[in-house]
This record gives C-alpha cells, sequence and structure tokens, in this order.
C-alpha cells in the first residue's frame, strides 16, 4: 500500500470500532485495549487455563480475576471453530496456531456496518456492549509499525470458512490495496484492522464511547 492508498482508507475509514465487553470501559482506559494474551500476562493467567483460552477455541467467554484488579472477560468464539479452520488454513499453519495468532493482536472493524453486523449476530443482539470509536488517521500515525489490515472476517468460519494463512494478516505497507481497489467498494477493501499486544493508551484516539444494544446507541459514556 502506498501513501496516498493509505490516505485514501483512512478517508474512507476515518474512524474504527471496537466492541468490548459491557462495563469495561473504566478497565479500558486504566490499563488499555489488550489482546488476550496481554490481558492472560496482566491477570497473571497460568497453565493449564491459560492454554484452554489461549490455544484452543472457547465455546463460552471466560471471567478473568485478579486481586486489585476489576474481573475482565475474554470472548467467546462461536463463530469459529476447529473444523472450519481445518478445512481453510493454508501454509501447514494448525487450527491452535490461529486461535494463538488472533489472541495475539486486538482488533478494529473499519465501518460501522461492519460493528452493527457484530452485535447483531447470534446471542450478542439480546446483550448490552461499550463500543470504543478511535480515530482511525491518529491511530495509524502512532502504531502503523505494529498494525495488520485483514481481508476477511478472521474470527470467523461460519457459514463459509473462508482461506486463509500466513498472508491473511499484512502489515500495511505490503497490503494489495488496489488489488483490493478493483473488487471492492469503499470501506471494504479491508475488513480488518489490527495491532500486536493491544493500544496501552488507547484513550489518547477514542472519540466517542457508547453504550449499544444491536444497533441502538443506549448512552454515550
Amino acid at each position: 500500500m502506498t501513501e496516498e492508498e493509505l490516505s485514501e482508507l483512512i478517508r474512507d475509514c476515518p474512524t474504527l470500532y471496537h466492541m468490548a465487553e459491557l462495563g469495561s470501559l473504566s478497565s479500558i482506559r486504566e490499563h488499555g485495549l489488550l489482546s488476550t494474551s496481554s490481558l492472560l500476562n496482566l491477570y497473571q493467567t497460568s497453565e493449564p487455563p491459560r492454554d484452554a483460552i489461549e490455544s484452543q477455541r472457547r465455546d463460552a467467554s471466560v471471567t478473568l480475576q485478579r486481586d486489585g484488579l476489576q474481573p475482565a472477560v475474554v470472548r467467546d468464539q462461536l463463530p469459529m471453530d476447529d473444523k472450519g479452520l481445518t478445512r481453510c488454513l493454508s501454509d501447514g499453519l494448525t487450527p491452535r496456531d490461529w486461535y494463538r495468532l488472533l489472541n495475539s493482536r486486538v482488533f478494529f472493524w473499519l465501518t460501522k456496518d461492519r460493528l452493527i453486523r457484530l452485535l447483531s449476530a447470534g446471542t450478542y443482539r439480546g446483550q448490552e456492549h461499550d463500543v470504543l470509536e478511535i480515530d482511525t488517521a491518529s491511530l495509524v500515525g502512532a502504531y502503523k509499525d505494529k498494525i495488520w489490515l485483514c481481508p476477511i472476517n478472521s474470527g470467523c468460519t461460519k457459514p463459509f470458512p473462508h482461506p486463509r494463512g500466513q498472508t491473511t494478516f499484512l502489515r500495511i505497507k505490503d497490503y494489495p490495496y488496489s488489488e483490493w481497489r478493483k473488487k471492492r467498494r469503499a470501506g471494504e477493501r479491508a475488513v480488518e484492522l489490527c495491532v500486536d499486544e493491544g493500544v496501552r493508551d488507547i484513550d489518547r484516539f477514542i472519540n466517542r464511547a457508547v453504550r449499544m444494544k444491536g444497533a441502538e446507541e443506549i448512552k454515550v459514556l
């Protein structure tokens, strides 16, 4: 991706969206928006529970606890399973590899439409969530070397497991934006933006935080 293409992406997607657990905003502001692996470090989660959370499919959300810290919820992975991953993974990757890869990063949607789809999916549609709206330009400017772009929903294998492998996530400079521009409309040329380990100073980049239930905005936080 050239600098001109990056500027176009930021113009098309000026806001990034992250769906967080209800009531988690205060902890996020204090400790940062952390990947699952970074949360496990913060909460000093040891084996064997750590392996089950980090390297295997979570069929239910898991609550992490540690004295002196607010409980943190690691979300389930119901939209993805080993069977689907086994079908779609390439480059010698295993489901365990993919779970660990996803858990090492924190994820953002590039469009509100993608956010609403997640908020309205499955069991989530009846739940309230804290949604972070992030300034794309500022985050990219500060974390450019730690950012990956992805053209698919990497945490979903249902109803069809789209192929994925070592090059599904690419650094900004390596992302084939011009190719996706030929195939997709603005806003869909990258589906996910993720950051290694997390964004510990996420509060710098939050434009707005909103409590939502499905597509409904309940209140500004």
